[in-house]
């Protein structure tokens, strides 16, 4: 058996794919209390994995946007807020 690694030694997809399969076990609902317990704290750490990655990768982002002399500078992104 693999050694199960810390969700923070996980890349997005990693941990994504791992969750996804931890959601399906749970929803199966044939696990005994304890190890979905466990799995379920598992999956607790791995959602908070990919909130923390996703958050990094939107810092991250930056868009093009015309400047004065006629071509592109690039600038933080912001996104309109859903009702504006």
């Amino acid at each position: 058996m693999s050694k199960t690694r810390r969700p923070e030694e996980l890349n997005y997809e990693q941990a994504f794919k791992e969750l996804e399969a931890a959601v399906q076990r749970l929803e199966a609902g044939e696990l005994p209390l304890e190890e979905a317990m466990t799995l379920f704290e598992r999956g607790q750490a791995l959602a908070e994995r990919c909130g923390e990655l996703l958050d990094q990768a939107e810092l991250k982002l930056r868009q093009l946007v015309p400047d004065e002399s006629g071509g592109y500078a690039e600038t933080d992104l912001t996104l309109e807020e859903e009702g504006e």
